[in-house]
């Protein structure tokens, strides 16, 4: 299993930026990257989207106590 941080997520999205930026990518290898940057964005923002989740499970649990049950998809690993 993946043990990747957002970091790493922060890491990729910058590398991707910096590849498109290159004056020297040009036409297909462009389109390509572009293409690329798109699908790194895409699965990117469900990766925020599903630690915002987390994130709001734990505050449920800060403000209602630590005996309640969240669904396991949602304990972030615990």
């Amino acid at each position: 299993m993946a043990r990747n941080k957002l970091i790493d997520l922060n890491n990729h999205l910058f590398e991707a930026l910096e590849r498109i930026n290159d004056e020297n990518l040009k036409g297909e290898s462009l389109q390509e990257e572009m293409a690329r940057a798109k699908t790194i964005t895409t699965i990117g923002n469900t990766i925020i989207n599903n630690a915002g989740l987390a994130l709001e499970a734990e505050k449920y649990k800060n403000d209602f106590g630590k005996g309640v049950s969240l669904p396991m998809m949602i304990e972030n690993g615990k």
